[in-house]
């Protein structure tokens, strides 16, 4: 595997690159960190496991800048990488400026289901479905009937997790408060632990004690302040229970691990443009369950969310998606 480094110039970081052998595929990080142990580090796990699978090699550039991004899709492209997949709704711009340039060149992004881009694959989640379990469990563990929500940057898409979450808290407790909270408004809410453990505080100060992170790297705050608290957290895109072992309720899966698995099984070849959607029925949303979390989750608990999955997936439990009409029935913002 190769690997771009940020502090490369353009000329040196072309000349690296101008060896790459056409169809080696290609992934680029969003803002937070390869190893933000949420998003960033799903699609990680997605392209290494293909690659300790197939023996190939592929490339992999983190953006640390908001100017890089279009720069660096255009090396990825120039140099022959093909498919490229780039991570975050906020590459929507990016792809809409390059892909048309490089007709031949096969392009997917992840949280973006609106364009209408011939050569690009799109692939949204249901983070709804995926949440309104981990909602579930939150309100069946919580002792306080106070559970929290700590989103990272305030976009329609962190209130669509925020938003499942109160629906399946509620569906269990009809009375129990949600508290939510946004980390800010610009893309270093993806990347602010700090800050994250702030309002986790602020969040057991108001009674809550289950506190679930939709926060990329911020996330590894929120938890890591749970835990010093002695209260329960849920993680979330990766499997984050082992973060802190018995003290993580769950951890909302959001399998980009699998969507760029498939993206870079299928090539060149195989590739299918088009809006692909993972939900429960795919499983490319869920909830975690390992050694970490064994104590915590009740047979009880446990089949009670499973019945509720169920129903979602034949179509017996609707969970209202806040893109419906940019609400949420059970949660204000």
């Amino acid at each position: 595997m190769s690997y771009l480094k940020n502090a490369l110039g353009g000329a040196a970081a072309l000349a690296l690159m101008a060896g790459a052998a056409l169809a080696e595929p290609a992934l680029m990080y969003d803002l937070g960190g390869k190893f933000d142990k949420s998003f960033n580090e799903a699609a990680y796990n997605g392209a290494k496991r293909w690659a300790d699978e197939t023996g190939e090699s592929y490339q992999e550039i983190e953006v640390t800048a908001e100017a890089q991004r279009v720069q660096f899709a255009t090396r990825l492209a120039e140099a022959g990488y093909n498919p490229i997949v780039v991570l975050g709704f906020q590459n929507a711009a990016t792809v809409e400026e390059v892909a048309p340039k490089y007709p031949d060149t096969k392009f997917a992004i992840i949280d973006v289901g609106w364009l209408d881009i011939p050569n690009l694959r799109q692939i949204t989640f249901a983070e709804h479905e995926g949440s309104y379990l981990v909602g579930m469990l939150a309100a069946m563990a919580s002792e306080s009937n106070t559970v929290g929500f700590i989103g990272g940057m305030d976009v329609p898409l962190i209130r669509h997790f925020a938003c499942g979450y109160a629906q399946g808290a509620k569906a269990v407790n009809p009375d129990v408060t949600v508290i939510a909270n946004m980390t800010g408004t610009t893309p270093a809410a993806w990347n602010d632990p700090v800050k994250g453990g702030e309002l986790t505080k602020s969040q057991i100060s108001q009674g809550a004690d289950v506190v679930y992170a939709a926060a990329g790297g911020t996330g590894v705050g929120v938890l890591q302040a749970a835990a010093d608290a002695d209260i329960l957290s849920i993680g979330v895109d990766s499997n984050q229970n082992h973060l802190h072992p018995g003290e993580v309720l769950t951890s909302m899966l959001k399998r980009v691990d699998n969507a760029v698995y498939d993206v870079f099984s299928a090539g060149v070849d195989g590739f299918e443009a088009g809006v692909h959607t993972m939900t429960l029925a795919n499983d490319g949303v869920g909830y975690a369950l390992d050694e970490n979390n064994a104590s915590l989750i009740t047979d009880d608990m446990k089949a009670a969310v499973e019945d509720a999955k169920a129903k979602i997936i034949a179509g017996d439990l609707s969970v209202v998606a806040y893109y419906e009409n940019d609400s949420c029935p059970a949660l204000e913002f």
